[in-house]
């Protein structure tokens, strides 16, 4: 399976904010990542896709700082990123977690903002948009799986990194919540939030995502808007027309 070239050298811009190169991850024999490479945009929405087991999660963990690296560089306007600038730069929302989950969650909202220096003033729209209105009073360890997603996603939308890493924002959603939760996302990359969103549903990727990182087998196997990656699936023989799920296979 042929991966993607190596991104070729780039100059500080102001519309791009990170630059993965090569990244390669190993766990003895096992390689989860290799040589994983792509460009993430200021303002944009982003979407890591793969099936389980691709190496998203392992990717999302070296972008965060939760695990090392083996092999490549992380670039934050041209130059390479720094755990200083890394914490202030991105916040990571892992998939499946219940942070104090003996506390209630408007005790967790404000403790969030106080904690990372968010902006209170945010709060009410966010817990309006998610509807957690009825959950503030409630613990988040007894919430459902949909109410716990929900209220982490408003969790990371009110810390004040400029880049959010959320892991499968839409798993546990039904169809009516996660076309909420897309038009909250989609709300907070018009207002400047840059969305890096690790997604195996390809439908919830095409209906919240500007472009694309196509993950297979831990290695980048096309990035793009849909036209983009249509147009390289042409050139590969196969059908131009279809939809991301078609050109996704094409790549892959």
């Amino acid at each position: 399976m042929a991966s993607t070239p190596a991104i070729a050298p780039v100059r500080p811009s102001s519309n791009l904010l990170l630059t993965v190169r090569d990244l390669t991850k190993r766990y003895g024999k096992t390689i989860a990542l290799a040589g994983v490479s792509f460009t993430v945009r200021r303002g944009e929405v982003l979407g890591l896709i793969g099936p389980n087991g691709s190496g998203k999660t392992t990717l999302f963990e070296c972008l965060g700082g939760v695990l090392p690296s083996d092999d490549g560089s992380i670039e934050y306007d041209g130059k390479p990123l720094t755990s200083t600038e890394r914490a202030t730069t991105l916040f990571y929302l892992p998939d499946a977690i219940a942070p104090w989950a003996d506390q209630h969650v408007g005790w967790l909202l404000d403790f969030i903002v106080g904690l990372f220096g968010g902006d209170a003033s945010r709060r009410p729209a966010i817990v309006k948009a998610l509807s957690l209105e009825p959950l503030l009073d409630a613990r988040l360890g007894a919430l459902s799986k949909g109410q716990r997603k929900r209220t982490m996603l408003a969790i990371g939308l009110l810390t004040p990194q400029p880049l959010l890493l959320t892991d499968e924002p839409f798993d546990g959603l039904d169809l009516r919540q996660s076309r909420g939760v897309a038009e909250v996302l989609r709300a907070a990359a018009a207002e400047g939030r840059t969305l890096l969103l690790s997604i195996h549903q390809i439908s919830d990727a095409a209906r919240v995502c500007d472009r694309f990182v196509l993950l297979s087998n831990g290695r980048t196997c096309g990035e793009g808007t849909f036209d983009e990656l249509r147009a390289a699936a042409s050139a590969r023989g196969a059908m131009a027309a279809g939809d991301l799920e078609e050109v996704f296979l094409a790549l892959t």
